[in-house]
């Protein structure tokens, strides 16, 4: 578990160190800012600390189960980390070839719609996805059940809370042709292309 763990903890987080360093605060985060004033140092406290403490638990809890399991090599355990491999390349793929297209002067103001992200508008959450899910099959092979908890909890904040559903709310504005390509791509499972027009025939 460590040695399926790691790698994929210290991509991320180098990946994101890389990605943010020397630019501005994070507009999500300045919105949390304006919308907590006033006592936004004590709101802060339970909104971000012990928020992010909390899920940071639960999340772990396959990690946990896993660890602690002293069953022998179970099919669930070679399926789990045939998952956790592929999402983690997948979503390392994605937040590569996203680099490198937004490191090209010539792609400035253009959208990102070849490679991995012609199929999905959020390759990378679902690489994340396959990831929390691969964990859990682990966990599960010492029945440790209970672990659900964490799949179900990264899917929920994935697609309806910081991932897909919080960056559809204004790219709309922020990305010339995004309706677009919200029109003929899927939002999360990879998958076939859909024609613009059969998509404005059937709405």
């Amino acid at each position: 578990m460590v040695t399926l763990v790691a790698p994929w903890a210290a991509r991320l987080a180098t990946h994101i160190t890389w990605r943010y360093r020397g630019k501005p605060e994070d507009r999500r985060y300045k919105a949390i800012r304006t919308r907590n004033e006033p006592h936004l140092r004590w709101k802060s406290l339970v909104l971000v600390f012990v928020l992010q403490a909390a899920l940071a638990w639960v999340v772990s809890w396959p990690v946990l189960a896993a660890v602690v399991n002293l069953r022998p090599w179970h099919w669930l355990d070679s399926l789990g980390v045939c998952a956790v491999v592929t999402g983690a390349s997948f979503e390392a793929v994605a937040d590569w070839q996203l680099a490198r297209f937004k490191s090209d002067a010539a792609h400035k103001g253009q959208l990102m719609d070849r490679s991995l992200w012609r199929n999905s508008r959020h390759p990378n959450y679902f690489g994340e996805f396959c990831v929390w899910w691969g964990l859990y099959l682990i966990a599960l092979s010492g029945q440790n059940w209970w672990a659900l908890s964490s799949p179900v909890l990264m899917t929920v904040l994935l697609l309806k809370a910081s991932g897909v559903a919080l960056q559809a709310k204004d790219i709309g504005e922020r990305r010339p042709g995004y309706r677009d390509y919200i029109a003929r791509t899927n939002a999360f499972f990879p998958g076939r292309r859909r024609q613009t027009s059969q998509v404005n025939l059937s709405t």
